[in-house]
């Protein structure tokens, strides 16, 4: 006859003490949790308030004409945002363009091809380069890439390209390119590690049932890691163009801090957040600070979007997956 061991009984006492905690623990979990999200939703509020409360002289004065207006002259107080928010959204997409393709590539070599000895150290370094401080890498901007462009990549595109309007034009260390580069740099680690967790979520049997019906590795990584992966690649693009919009002092180190619009990417140029770096501590009167607050408040505006539309894509990462279920 076989015996079935009993679990032991909890005593009265340990049970006490579980309801005691479930009566004390739930509530207060709730508690704690909700507060800690309403402080984050609060925080974000204060500083939207904040911004746009500081920027309220500057917008009574301008309106909206702020955001067509080219104008940014201290002396006679008139001030317009449109040079500003070109650049910005220059070099942030010159930048995507850059690192997107960039960063796909990185992905699929960490997934795909790398050998298992030499991933997890190469996926470490891709990764450090989001740890070096914005001033760092603007510092080498100044150091290393700007006398680089200037001299020698610069004129050479000048030389082959010339004829684009985008690479016409004298050389010069400070400018739309070298700013593109930085936050090139500064974007590659961001999408390129959310694009390598989302392509390690790819089904292997999805992967297997391609290599069984005949497809090189090339086809594999086209036909479905690529494609399955598709909207969250969208999204950590578009994360990573949050992050390029709102860099400030890289920027301001290698931009050369002049306002205007350039059909070429050599001359210096400015963005946003470079001119309220660049101006705010030197203002020389109440509505030239208002007036770059405001610029912060357009930044803000800008940004909010970016993010909202990544968080909305990505979302849809769960949807574009149930299509391939099988």
């Amino acid at each position: 006859m076989s015996v079935t061991a009993q679990p032991a009984s909890r005593g009265p006492l340990f049970a006490g003490h579980s309801k005691l905690s479930d009566r004390i623990g739930e509530p207060l979990l709730r508690v704690l949790t909700g507060l800690a999200a309403l402080a984050g939703v609060g925080v974000l509020v204060w500083i939207a308030y904040t911004v746009f409360n500081q920027a309220s002289p500057a917008i009574s004065r301008f309106g909206f004409g702020f955001l067509g207006t080219s104008a940014w002259d201290p002396v006679h107080l008139r001030f317009g945002a449109v040079d500003f928010i070109f650049g910005t959204l220059e070099s942030s997409v010159l930048a995507l363009l850059i690192s997107a393709p960039m960063s796909v590539a990185i992905a699929v070599f960490l997934t795909e091809l790398a050998p298992r000895v030499a991933r997890r150290p190469t996926q470490i370094l891709v990764e450090l380069l989001a740890a070096i401080p914005s001033v760092i890498l603007g510092l080498w901007g100044i150091i290393v890439l700007g006398p680089f462009l200037n001299n020698t990549l610069e004129p050479a595109l000048n030389g082959a390209f010339g004829w684009i309007p985008l690479f016409s034009g004298s050389a010069s260390p400070y400018g739309m390119l070298s700013a593109a580069i930085i936050l090139t740099i500064m974007t590659v680690p961001i999408v390129s590690s959310i694009t390598r967790e989302i392509f390690d979520t790819t089904p292997s049997e999805f992967k297997e049932g391609a290599y069984a019906l005949g497809a090189t590795r090339w086809e594999m990584v086209r036909m479905v890691v690529i494609p399955y992966a598709g909207p969250g690649i969208v999204g950590a693009v578009i994360l990573g163009l949050g992050r390029a919009l709102g860099e400030a002092i890289a920027v301001t180190q290698v931009i050369g801090n002049t306002a205007g619009i350039h059909a070429s990417l050599f001359p210096p140029s400015g963005t946003l957040a470079a001119q309220i770096a660049s101006e705010y501590q030197g203002a020389t009167s109440n509505l030239q600070v208002a007036s770059l607050v405001y610029l912060a408040a357009i930044l803000l505006v800008i940004t909010v979007i970016a993010n909202a539309a990544a968080r909305l894509i990505v979302s849809r990462v769960t949807a574009g997956r149930e299509q391939w279920a099988p």
